[in-house]
């Protein structure tokens, strides 16, 4: 990559988003986040057990906003890779790589209390289900998106070789999603979008939904620190090729 093509890679990108009014507006996301979570999770360790599963119950009130951020995560990837693509720009490849660190963190979650729950459920952590192997697969597909980027060395081919990688490993997204509908298997089917609407009733659906509006703040409060991050790491390279000159 030559001096030139190197300025413009790293030139500057969502300023708001650097300056001290971005740092407001990502420490009170950060504080929503930290006040809905907390509340969730009050709400989950109160709410009465449920009829059918008892206590196991509160291990979904983790399962399913860290399964809801994977799929929102990789979701993110795929449409800034597809920007990238279409129109270039450092912005694009900044937010797919923050949101691709995430995903894979909330997918190992996912997998995680999916294994504890199915221990306690199915007496066995793990059984090559439909849902639970294409949600391995995900995991394995984001994880050699984090490493193709460590191979890669020019930024922008390593940008384009993961962008392609990043819409590819969310066409698995719906596979997921319909997995219990297509195939039979161990996994529960869907709870809170279905054609019917969400079959969690009572007292057991609000702490829920608290808790996937917490998760979804975090992602927001997540990614505003990881991109100010790149910017600063951008600023100075940038610098750097400056003095060089």
């Amino acid at each position: 990559m030559n001096q030139t093509s190197g300025m413009e890679w790293q030139s500057a990108y969502w300023r708001t988003l650097s300056g001290a009014g971005g740092l407001r507006a990502t420490w009170i996301v950060g504080g929503l986040s930290l006040v809905t979570t907390a509340v969730a999770v009050y709400m989950a360790m109160t709410v009465p057990p449920d009829t059918a599963t008892g206590n196991l119950i509160r291990i979904l009130y983790f399962h399913v906003p860290s399964a809801w951020l994977a799929f929102l995560s990789f979701g993110i990837v795929a449409l800034a890779s597809l920007v990238y693509l279409w129109k270039g720009g450092r912005r694009w490849d900044v937010l797919a790589l923050a949101s691709a660190e995430f995903g894979v963190i909330m997918t190992t979650l996912t997998l995680v209390s999916g294994s504890m729950w199915g221990y306690k459920a199915w007496g066995t952590w793990w059984v090559w289900d439909a849902r639970l192997t294409l949600t391995l697969v995900i995991w394995m597909i984001y994880v050699g998106y984090l490493m193709l980027r460590s191979y890669v060395g020019s930024d922008e081919r390593r940008a384009r070789y993961a962008a392609v990688l990043g819409i590819v490993g969310a066409l698995d997204i719906p596979l997921i999603h319909f997995a219990t509908e297509w195939w039979r298997g161990q996994h529960p089917t869907a709870i809170v979008v279905t054609s019917e609407g969400p079959k969690l009733a009572g007292p057991l659906f609000p702490p829920l939904m608290v808790g996937l509006l917490g998760f979804t703040l975090l992602y927001v409060f997540v990614m505003m620190v990881r991109v100010r991050l790149e910017q600063q790491r951008d600023q100075i390279a940038a610098l750097a090729i400056e003095r060089e000159a």
